[in-house]
């Protein structure tokens, strides 16, 4: 009996977390989980590459991030100062993508979102991070880049790939 019941458990933990093993390092994975609330619904960067021409991105990072580099095409709308005003041109019904650093603060413009009665508003699981680490670009007023503001060295050992600024 105690056996089927560490099996259930097992599998219930394997359930539970098979929708965020959308990044490639455990440890980004675990400390994604205990940070974000998974409270607004998520995207992989495998799927939002995918579907990217069909999607509306937002970056919820401050400028000096967004300036160092974005998703091609992405809206910066910030977290500090944001405001739904600056998406007022966008139609509820837009398939929108909204990316941070990690999926913190994006996570909170997406919440706003929602409750404003926007209806496909999802956060980029891993942030601009992951999108990096997986081998996607990211572009600047020059064009494509290789320079991906990391926030912070704390923050910045989620960022395996690309050039870290600070």
């Amino acid at each position: 009996m105690r056996r089927k019941g560490i099996r259930v458990v097992g599998l219930l933990l394997l359930w539970a977390t098979a929708g965020y093993s959308q990044v490639e390092s455990a440890s980004f994975r675990l400390m994604l989980n205990t940070l974000l609330l998974h409270s607004v619904p998520e995207t992989s960067v495998q799927s939002a590459a995918e579907q990217f021409s069909e999607l509306v991105f937002l970056d919820a990072r401050e400028w000096r991030e967004y300036a160092v580099s974005h998703l091609d095409g992405a809206i910066h709308v910030g977290y500090d100062h944001f405001d739904l005003n600056k998406i007022s041109g966008l139609d509820l019904g837009s398939h929108i993508v909204v990316y941070c650093s990690v999926g913190y603060r994006s996570e909170k413009i997406a919440e706003k979102m929602l409750a404003a009665g926007f209806k496909n508003v999802t956060n980029l699981y891993g942030g601009i991070f992951e999108w990096v680490n997986q081998g996607r670009p990211v572009f600047n007023e020059k064009g494509k880049t290789r320079k991906v503001h990391a926030y912070d060295r704390a923050w910045g050992v989620w960022l395996n790939s690309g050039e870290k600024v600070y």
